[in-house]
């Protein structure tokens, strides 16, 4: 609901680092909570997607080329704009498997070891792009590694099975 209520401007509106208001290739960026706004070492916004549908990395197809396009190039020009950092200086991933089921984009500062921005969690939004230029349905066909907390239920049920 937190992300529907960004969405629809009830809450956070204030907050908004730019909107591509685009129903279809839209997107609203966002500064993440975990970043206080004040230094740029630990930059963390989120683009988070108009379109309800798509849940994560796993339902993109070639489709969602423009949106994925526009999340990329407009979130870089406004970062750059609004706070000087340059797209070349920015981390910018979706995780897989995502702590919240709306997809959304991360933009990082570069240098920030922020969670969730290592390997095992972290795709590049440039290779999710250029993975799906190639073979429309690759994130429905491709293994994809994840790690699990030991406390998760999924890890539970996965040794439950005899697959750990």
């Amino acid at each position: 609901q937190w992300v529907y209520n960004i969405l629809e401007k009830k809450a956070e509106a204030d907050r908004i680092i730019h909107e591509n208001p685009d129903p279809c290739n839209g997107f609203v960026l966002v500064p993440d909570f975990k970043w206080n706004q004040t230094q740029l070492d630990d930059l963390y916004l989120i683009a988070l997607v108009h379109r309800r549908e798509v849940k994560s990395l796993r339902d993109l197809t070639a489709e969602h080329l423009p949106l994925l396009r526009n999340i990329l190039q407009e979130g870089k020009e406004a970062i750059a704009k609004r706070f000087g950092v340059p797209g070349s200086q920015l981390r910018i991933y979706l995780h897989y498997r995502p702590s919240y089921y709306h997809l959304h984009v991360h933009f990082t500062a570069l240098g920030y070891d922020a969670p969730g921005s290592s390997v095992e969690r972290a795709h590049l939004l440039a290779d999710v792009i250029d993975n799906l230029a190639m073979d429309s349905m690759y994130y429905q066909k491709r293994a994809l590694s994840f790690a699990l907390r030991a406390d998760e239920l999924l890890l539970k049920k996965f040794q439950e099975a005899g697959r750990v």
